[in-house]
């Protein structure tokens, strides 16, 4: 058969995101301080635009929080058009925020395309990305996204890193923490205990001497006579050895060595992150309670950026500009300020919508405590909100909300759910990853749990799960098979040593 050329004409569909869409995608995930910096590179760059110096003023009987009372957690005065109920099933509408229930990333694609690109245009420094240096507080907080997975013990664990000085002790009353979350003060003290093996060892410690001791027992070097000697590190800094020797009840020789040892430690492990500047956290959203018990949820204005677009400075210069290429620059000026402001007022719009759906499901956790925290995931906010997933994943992304009980980044009120078997609520993954461990802790050599024994142990505690989520989870948590369990508890009770 002999090959013919010929036309065709084939149709279909494809999904084309202009770079415009791509930037406003981008705009929703940035954090209040990267966007401020946005706005202004692009009040620089843009001669149309200009800081609205004046803002939304407050009434006299609404003033507007300060950051302190937001780190405080205390009440803020501040205006709401419609506060919701905090114990029923529903929020009412937030004002012109709730307006449209559509994706606001919807409907863009029509705009006209920039070749001023936000994030990789010629200002781009890549030497900024490479020189910065990872935070002492990032560090610890890889750390517990992998070791600690129950949701409310990683809200406590949160807490507790962003209470260290930047030498990694805690200077933070536990007791004052467990009234603002809500919490038993033993369970403080437990995410305490596993925060206090993070490494680099000795952080999380509240003075000098637990610091010590904490590196000392990284290394197995603990004993009761270099706890002697941590009890008396007064008599070490007065250099009176001879009644530090009588309150150890070592000789002078053993008392050098251990004083050695001790010298050998790092008395401020999270220096060696380097001295980072502090950035205190400003909180995008602020929620308070209502005189009727309901919570009032809205917008931190100061953290907003607030952008105008002078068109009486456009119509007086497009006068003078003859040329196509400049009238091509001033229409492109004139477009890029419009989306701008038109993206703020969208992306404020976004996160006020995603805050009150999350403040509407985690009622519970604001009224009574952390041990009332619901298992939410994306999907739950996206389907109440008509969002999608993605839309809410880049809102929750590097966002803070002030509550009566605190500060909290808006990632950490999400966690995955799992069926219940009696139809009742859902329960959270990381509490079925707790049951787990704790079944698989009672056990018994001669009574090891199987999987399958597993899914049946907790479907009678009303947990529907199938028996490869059991493997998966129980492969997270690092704890061998059954076989290889009966295994190691038979050796052990065979040689005396529990397990």
């Amino acid at each position: 058969m002999a090959l013919v050329p010929k036309l065709e004409l084939r149709q279909g569909q494809q999904l084309v995101m202009t770079p415009q869409l791509q930037q406003a995608i981008r705009l929703l995930q940035l954090s209040n301080v990267e966007l401020g910096a946005f706005v202004e590179a692009e009040v620089e760059r843009n001669p149309l635009l200009e800081h609205d110096e004046v803002g939304p003023e407050p009434t006299p009987e609404t003033p507007q929080p300060s950051v302190a009372d937001a780190q405080d957690g205390g009440d803020w005065v501040a205006s709401s058009d419609a506060p919701f109920p905090a114990h029923n099933g529903a929020a009412r509408q937030h004002g012109a925020a709730q307006a449209n229930g559509a994706d606001p990333m919807a409907g863009w694609a029509s705009l006209r395309p920039r070749t001023h690109n936000i994030f990789g245009g010629e200002d781009t420094n890549l030497e900024d990305y490479v020189a910065a240096g990872l935070s002492l507080a990032d560090h610890l907080t890889e750390q517990l996204h992998v070791i600690i997975t129950e949701p409310a013990e990683r809200l406590i664990g949160a807490h507790l890193i962003h209470a260290l000085d930047e030498a990694g002790y805690l200077r933070l009353d536990l007791n004052d923490l467990a009234d603002r979350l809500g919490a038993p003060t033993g369970l403080i003290a437990k995410v305490l205990g596993v925060l206090q093996g993070f490494d680099p060892p000795g952080v999380f410690a509240r003075d000098l001497a637990e610091c010590l001791a904490l590196q000392l027992k990284d290394q197995n070097r603990y004993d009761p006579q270099i706890a002697k000697l941590l009890d008396n590190l007064a008599l070490l800094g007065g250099h009176n050895l001879a009644a530090l020797k009588r309150a150890v009840g070592v000789d002078a020789e053993e008392l050098a060595d251990m004083i050695a040892e001790i010298k050998r430690l790092n008395p401020k492990p999270g220096l060696q992150f380097g001295t980072v500047q502090i950035q205190p956290v400003l909180p995008d959203v602020m929620v308070r309670s209502a005189r009727d018990g309901s919570w009032v949820v809205e917008l931190n204005n100061d953290t907003l950026p607030r952008v105008l677009v002078n068109r009486s400075y456009y119509t007086t210069i497009s006068k003078c500009a003859h040329s196509e290429r400049d009238r091509g620059y001033l229409l492109d000026c004139l477009q890029s300020a419009n989306w701008l402001v038109k993206s703020l007022d969208q992306r404020a719009r976004t996160i006020l919508r995603v805050a009150e759906e999350i403040v509407r499901q985690q009622d519970g956790f604001l009224t009574y405590g952390i041990e009332h925290l619901k298992p939410l995931n994306l999907k739950t906010v996206a389907d109440a909100i008509s969002m999608h997933e993605s839309t809410v994943s880049r809102v929750t992304s590097n966002k803070y909300m002030a509550t009566p009980r605190g500060v909290f980044e808006l990632k950490y009120f999400f966690t995955s759910a799992i069926a219940s078997a009696d139809g009742e609520e859902a329960h959270s993954s990381e509490a079925v990853r707790h049951r787990i461990r704790q079944l698989i802790d009672a056990e018994t050599a001669s009574a090891v749990l199987s999987d399958d024994k597993i899914v049946e142990q907790l479907k009678r505690d009303g947990i529907d799960i199938a028996r490869r989520t059991v493997a998966k989870y129980r492969e997270a948590l690092r704890i061998p098979s059954s076989v290889q369990r009966r295994r190691e508890k038979q050796m052990a009770a065979r040689l005396g040593v529990g397990i």
